[in-house]
């Protein structure tokens, strides 16, 4: 088992590392086999304990490799109270934040229309495809030929797509309309 455990470790450094899955051969020489075969019977072993996926063209995808963060407690955002170090669980974040993996897909923010809902330029916005657009929703549109994130607020007659800045007026579209997916979370980095 620690064997196990230690070729799951490896194998998770290199798809944070490289921001994808290894191939056979790099499996192969990730975890000092010499054979394709016992790598395929190690892909089946952490394909069935849900480590690893496969998408429809039957490419590896990382289910439960990804390292989990610790959760060590909670914070107070009001007023100060006594902040202890206790670990309450650990997360993953990627499964945390994306609930549909093959539908999911990320865009880094520029303008400063979505400044009122928090979505700030710089930041990546994670966006699903697979989710029913509703009223209300943050969304990647295409309107008119022109691709924008705003919010999807039904009006008499149709939608219309509304800024977080008053500075932007509402968008109604002249032709079409295209919903590219909802924006589920974003991502901020402040270092």
């Amino acid at each position: 088992m620690d064997k196990l455990k230690e070729r799951v470790k490896r194998l998770s450094e290199f798809y944070w590392k490289s921001g994808r899955m290894p191939s056979y051969s790099e499996m192969a020489g990730l975890f000092g086999l010499r054979s394709k075969n016992a790598v395929f019977r190690f892909v089946s072993r952490i394909e069935n304990l849900g480590l690893i996926k496969r998408d429809s063209k039957g490419r590896l995808l990382p289910a439960g490799i990804a390292e989990p963060v610790k959760v060590l407690g909670t914070v107070e955002a009001g007023f100060p109270s006594p902040a202890e170090e206790e670990l309450l669980d650990t997360l993953s974040i990627d499964k945390w934040l994306i609930e549909n993996p093959t539908s999911t897909f990320m865009l880094k923010v520029t303008g400063d229309s979505m400044s009122g809902a928090g979505i700030l330029p710089g930041d990546l916005v994670l966006v699903d495809r697979s989710l029913t657009p509703k009223s209300g929703d943050i969304v990647i549109a295409e309107v008119d030929g022109q691709w924008t994130m705003k919010y999807l607020k039904r009006e008499k007659g149709g939608f219309i797509l509304e800024a977080a800045n008053p500075a932007y007026k509402p968008i109604k579209p002249k032709k079409e309309l295209r919903i590219g997916g909802v924006v589920t979370a974003v991502i901020r980095k402040y270092r």
